[in-house]
């Protein structure tokens, strides 16, 4: 097998463990699947009767231009069809934003501890990642635009609000760093929990800003992660650059029609961001009564602050892990003194409940 020497120098690994490779290796399912901020809420029922629907027709593929979908997009947001693109969530059009955007030996920035898919698109393409440390439990705008004049990056990355902290930044802050940024770089704006922040984390970016490429999902808030849509806003001129490069059948007929329909249920999203905040609340609720700290969050999960440093926390870890209960943390210091969990339902908090003082206790705490 011949491969490329970029290849050849990869490592052969994936940004997450999958919790279905977990229970294969711990030979028992998780009681509470409370690590990759899904939404066991579950999907608008207009959208599971529109996935249904479609089922009988999936032997066909989707519009490979996905019409229907990136017009009500495009409604949704008060901006034109020409400046929405879809694709495979917000990872595969990470993909191609990389691809795009990033020849080999191009200099990136983005924030240690950051969204780590992100990572593994740039160093696959090539590009050479540098990155600045959070300040405090937050990505810091100020740094990332100073590194990105230092080292001539022409692409950024912030997530706003943040994972894997849950924290947030005013939609000022946002377009202070867009000012600061160099004239010739593009800031990726990952908005993936967009749907669950608050109203004054999202800034009013025109869509033609050519400095800005905005990502949102379908898979956080509008429970359809494993139909894998996301897409991107941003200016016409770079959002058509992605026919260059993208998948035109990776979006299946199934999946847009399911993201169509759950796009046209406000009211089924007013219900699941009250879900979440009542999850939220009780993940702060049981991290306290065990003396742990819980973070301000502004996503469907909960940065619980374990009092110690990065080992103690994968102690933690383990042995929820071993009580069933799947959760996960961030990989880079201080970042890792926490563990990051879901929100989910009321019996999936009875299980935290029950899991985390024994948990504490076997990781001395």
């Amino acid at each position: 097998m011949k491969l490329t020497p970029l290849a050849r120098s990869l490592p052969a690994s994936v940004p997450f463990v999958g919790p279905e490779a977990q229970e294969r290796a711990r030979r028992a399912p998780f009681a509470a699947r409370l690590g990759a901020n899904e939404s066991p809420f579950g999907a608008s029922p207009r959208a599971l009767a529109a996935i249904a629907e479609a089922a009988s027709d999936a032997w066909m593929y989707g519009d490979p231009e996905y019409h229907d979908l990136r017009h009500a997009l495009a409604a949704h947001h008060g901006v034109a069809p020409e400046n929405i693109v879809a694709g495979e969530g917000i990872d595969g059009l990470l993909g191609y934003l990389v691809r795009l955007t990033v020849a080999p030996g191009d200099a990136v920035v983005t924030s240690a501890g950051a969204y780590p898919t992100f990572d593994y698109h740039v160093t696959g393409h090539g590009g050479v990642l540098h990155r600045v440390p959070y300040r405090g439990d937050h990505e810091d705008p100020d740094a990332l635009a100073d590194e990105a004049r230092r080292v001539g990056a022409g692409l950024v990355y912030l997530a706003n609000p943040d994972n894997p902290m849950g924290s947030w930044h005013h939609a000022d802050r946002i377009g202070a760093m867009l000012d600061a940024l160099p004239a010739d770089a593009l800031l990726c704006l990952d908005e993936a929990y967009a749907d669950l922040a608050p109203p004054e984390a999202i800034p009013p970016i025109a869509p033609d800003d050519a400095r800005v490429i905005r990502m949102r999902t379908f898979s956080k808030a509008h429970g359809l992660a494993g139909l894998r849509v996301g897409y991107a806003i941003g200016p016409a001129a770079l959002i058509a650059a992605f026919d260059r490069v993208r998948n035109h059948f990776g979006l299946g007929r199934v999946a847009q029609a399911g993201a169509l329909a759950a796009l046209q249920d406000p009211d089924w999203l007013a219900e699941i961001r009250a879900r979440v905040i009542q999850s939220r609340d009780a993940i702060a609720a049981i991290a306290r009564e065990n003396g742990l700290t819980p973070l301000p969050s502004a996503t469907n999960f909960v940065m619980i602050d374990c009092g110690g440093d990065g080992d103690h926390a994968r102690a933690v870890l383990a042995a929820l892990v071993r009580r069933d209960v799947f959760v996960r943390m961030p990989g880079v210091a201080p970042l890792d003194r926490c563990i990051r969990i879901s929100c989910g339902t009321a019996a999936d908090m009875d299980a935290l409940r029950a899991a985390l003082p024994d948990s504490l206790r076997d990781a001395g705490s």
